[in-house]
C-alpha cells in the first residue's frame, strides 16, 4: 500500500489543506429485488471518452463537473483516458481500461446471470473535482435522471 511520501510536495500540501466534504447521513437505497433481476449501470470518475468525444476540460478551475455517456457495447480499446490529475499512477488504467471502467466485467456478470440486464449507456465523469458545489447542484441530478430514464436499479461506482 502506498503512503503520502509517494506524492509530490504540492500534492501533499493540497491533500493536507483540502476541506473534505462530509455527507451525513450517507445516502443509501436498498435493492428492491435481487441483483440477478436488476438493471445495472456503471459510473466512473476516470474521465474516459470515446475517440471523437470531446473530453471534459482540464482547464476549469476546481475541475470540470461534466460527464460523458459510453454505450454498453463499446469495445474497451475504443476508450481514451483523459483524467486531469497527475497525483496518481495512470499505468494500470493505460494497461487495462477495465481497471477504471470495467465494461468487460459487466458483460461477464450479465453472461453469468449475476445481473439481470445492463444499462444502455454508462457514465464517465472527470475525477479530481475539488470544487464540487456546481456538480452536486447541477450535474448529479442530470446524471441521476439519465440513469432513471434507463430504468437503472443499481450502479457500480468506480472512483478513480
Amino acid at each position: 500500500m502506498g503512503d503520502m511520501s509517494e506524492f509530490s510536495l504540492p500534492v501533499r500540501a493540497f491533500i493536507k489543506t483540502y476541506r473534505w466534504r462530509r455527507i451525513d447521513p450517507v445516502p443509501w437505497a436498498p435493492l428492491k429485488k435481487p441483483l440477478s433481476e436488476s438493471r445495472v449501470g456503471l459510473v466512473s470518475t476516470a474521465g474516459l471518452t470515446l475517440s471523437g468525444q470531446k473530453p471534459c476540460s482540464k482547464e476549469v478551475k476546481g475541475g470540470d463537473p461534466c460527464y460523458r455517456e459510453i454505450p454498453w457495447d463499446t469495445e474497451i480499446s475504443q476508450l481514451v483516458e483523459n483524467h486531469r490529475s497527475d497525483s496518481w499512477d495512470h499505468t494500470g488504467v493505460e494497461q487495462d481500461m477495465n481497471v477504471a471502467f470495467p465494461l468487460d466485467r459487466m458483460r461477464e456478470l450479465l453472461e453469468q446471470g449475476r445481473v439481470g440486464s445492463l444499462a444502455e449507456r454508462y457514465l464517465s465523469f472527470m475525477g479530481s473535482v475539488t470544487s464540487p458545489g456546481r456538480m452536486v447542484r447541477d450535474i448529479i441530478p442530470l446524471a441521476c435522471d439519465n440513469l432513471l430514464r434507463q430504468e437503472v436499479e443499481a450502479a457500480l461506482l468506480v472512483p478513480v
